[in-house]
């Protein structure tokens, strides 16, 4: 693994880390208000904010981590919907898309 996914991975385990730092917190400041006997009616900025900094660094990781993604090729051969497996045992034609009614033409 090269040094760029380590710092990819890195800042996924970063994002993480404050979310679940966010989540505290939530958890905290409801208890505040509860032990001040106020009503709760919205977060405070402050979490909000690193709920959004840490979602930004897992999409981040989440994105680059994995590594490129590979074109589709739509005139390759290899792995078409049109071809039956060679094991028809995991085909399954009694579901519950029966009890549609077969479309009919009106023309």
């Amino acid at each position: 693994m090269g040094i760029a996914k380590k710092i990819d991975l890195a800042i996924g385990v970063l994002g993480v880390l404050l979310l679940a730092h966010a989540a505290h917190s939530t958890i905290q400041y409801r208890a505040a208000l509860k032990i001040k006997e106020e009503e709760f009616s919205r977060v405070s900025v402050q979490i909000l904010v690193e709920v959004l900094v840490s979602s930004a660094l897992c999409l981040w990781a989440a994105l680059s981590v994995p590594g490129t993604f590979l074109e589709i090729l739509p005139d390759s051969k290899h792995d078409r919907i049109l071809q039956l497996p060679e094991n028809l045992d995991f085909m399954i034609f009694n579901h519950r898309g029966k009890l549609f009614p077969p479309k009919l033409d009106v023309n």
